[in-house]
């Protein structure tokens, strides 16, 4: 994160550019002697629960097997290595790759990666298969996902139609790669729709061999966060294993559910940069981290390097050929903009936004080195917000001339749509105005401030 001064900007207010404004670019920070409230307490557990995990998990990030299977998705190894290595110094505890039995090139890419010396585990996702195993172990991984589709709609189409079959299948498996001095999760494919005594009985079966942690999935998307809380809390009380969850988003739930699996005792949680994926992905880096960081602000700040979240989306994008959402968790280039109401509460707004933004924001910006902007351009400004700007562009205003200009901006955006340049102009002209004549700058020069 740069270390330059803060600088004014002039970020458009009709179209989302496709940058996001960094940390320096932000308004004025609260004064030294008014700092900003912690997140209140309302937003952490209320009562001690030993089976929550909420404050200890870790993440298996999936954009190199999940992401693969997003409809624009082409990484060649450079791109790898590219994401990877962001994502090992953000702080993801393993990142996923996709299986080398795809592909002659996915097993060389695996093996590329697994060379690279990242703090991150390499992870690597197989069929419950002895010919796939073979392949992955030979890559360097040190961890192999092993998966069965257990679900009716699954089974149909596998030689695999009763749980015997399954168990004994998944046993060779699992053996051998442990015979390999590899660390084995066991996963079953759609655990939602499959049925809860052959989950019961095949994830007791593979803890009994020994696996380090199994693996539910809801692989259309169709879970709730109470359906999730009630089969992880009930896996928990029988597996004495680790419990890993991967979430589909196609109902918009990948992150509550997330979040209802670590509050009922599962350990690890799958996610890929900005959620892509199979249709529409599973849970997005950000927003878990979003999430999770509401929870347990010092826990998440002291694992990951958040403010590495925009530049790894960027990279993404630009890989997939997409731009990040104006809405997107944190990166959003809205995420932290705010506007004035109407009424007579829109001037004490802009005044608390800026002097305690823990008031409408429950994250901190600055925490994931982007920048909150009070919108000033519109019919609904008022002083506070323009003096934001007037002291941005480090210009010299009295509160006289501060609602002239306030109400100036007020009838020309009743007219038409304004741009920030267009308000910059007009803080301009009244600060020059208050110059001595040797002392004012062209009229077409910028009298104040950085230039735009």
């Amino acid at each position: 994160m740069s270390s330059n001064a803060i600088t004014a900007q002039t970020p458009p207010d009709e179209q989302p550019p496709p940058k996001r404004r960094r940390l320096e670019e932000s308004a004025p920070s609260p004064p030294a002697d008014r700092p900003r409230a912690l997140a209140p307490a309302m937003y952490t557990p209320r009562h001690y629960d030993p089976f929550s995990r909420v404050g200890n998990f870790a993440i298996i990030e999936s954009t190199l097997r999940e992401g693969e299977q997003f409809a624009n998705a082409f990484f060649d190894i450079d791109t790898k290595i590219r994401i990877v290595k962001e994502l090992d110094a953000f702080g993801v505890e393993y990142i996923e790759v996709t299986s080398p039995a795809t592909s002659e090139q996915a097993r060389k890419d695996c093996e590329a990666i697994c060379k690279l010396g990242l703090k991150a585990k390499i992870v690597t996702y197989i069929r419950c298969h002895m010919d796939d195993a073979r392949i992955a172990v030979d890559t360097g991984v040190q961890e192999i996902d092993v998966v069965v589709g257990t679900s009716s709609y699954l089974r149909e189409f596998t030689s695999w139609k009763d749980l015997k079959s399954i168990v004994a299948q998944a046993t060779e498996v699992i053996d051998f790669i442990k015979s390999k001095g590899i660390e084995v999760r066991f996963s079953s494919e759609d655990s939602f729709r499959s049925d809860l005594v052959d989950l019961l009985n095949l994830y007791k079966a593979v803890d009994r061999i020994g696996v380090a942690r199994v693996g539910i999935s809801d692989t259309v998307g169709c879970a709730t966060p109470h359906q999730v809380y009630d089969l992880v809390q009930t896996l928990r009380g029988v597996l004495a294993c680790d419990i890993e969850c991967h979430f589909h988003n196609d109902t918009g739930c990948g992150i509550a559910n997330a979040y209802a699996a670590l509050e009922a005792g599962a350990t690890h949680i799958d996610t890929s940069v900005l959620g892509i994926g199979e249709r529409n992905g599973i849970t997005p880096l950000g927003g878990f981290c979003a999430r999770m960081y509401v929870a347990d602000r010092d826990y998440v700040t002291r694992k990951y390097d958040l403010t590495k979240l925009r530049d790894i989306e960027n990279v993404v994008a630009e890989a997939v050929q997409i731009q990040v959402p104006f809405n997107n968790f944190v990166t959003g280039y809205y995420a932290f903009t705010h506007k004035a109401r109407v009424g007579l509460a829109a001037q004490a707004r802009a005044a608390v936004i800026l002097n305690n933004p823990a008031a409408y924001e429950i994250l901190r910006p600055e925490d994931f080195g982007v920048a909150r902007y009070v919108s000033v351009s519109h019919r609904l400004s008022g002083c506070n917000a323009v003096r934001s700007r007037i002291a941005q562009l480090a210009l010299n205003l009295t509160p006289e001339e501060t609602r002239n200009v306030v109400q100036q901006i007020k009838v020309l955006a009743d007219a038409k749509p304004l741009r920030i340049e267009q308000v910059d102009a007009i803080l301009r002209r009244f600060h020059r105005s208050r110059l001595p004549a040797s002392d004012a700058p062209p009229p077409g020069e910028p009298s104040a401030g950085p230039s735009h």
